[in-house]
């Protein structure tokens, strides 16, 4: 993957990220960075977890505050 072609992969990753976390905005901060968290285990693939995980672990200033936190919650892809 190109440089380009990454970047452009991460922005849209934090854009639809970052719409996810505006849906659960309302609810209470514990509930709603679980339930970010949930749903993009649920519906992203596994190299889409991987590259949020990846791409944004020395800056994720783009994403929210709610995203950044649920970050960590974001499942791994499975080795093997």
């Amino acid at each position: 993957m190109t440089r380009d072609h990454a970047s452009e992969n991460l922005a849209k990753l934090a854009l639809m990220a970052n719409q996810i976390g505006d849906f659960f905005k309302s609810y209470p901060d514990e509930q709603a960075v679980a339930s970010i968290a949930d749903h993009i285990n649920q519906f992203w693939t596994k190299r889409m977890r991987e590259d949020f995980r990846a791409g944004f672990e020395k800056d994720a200033s783009t994403l929210s505050p709610l995203v950044r936190q649920a970050r960590a919650k974001i499942r791994p892809a499975p080795s093997g």
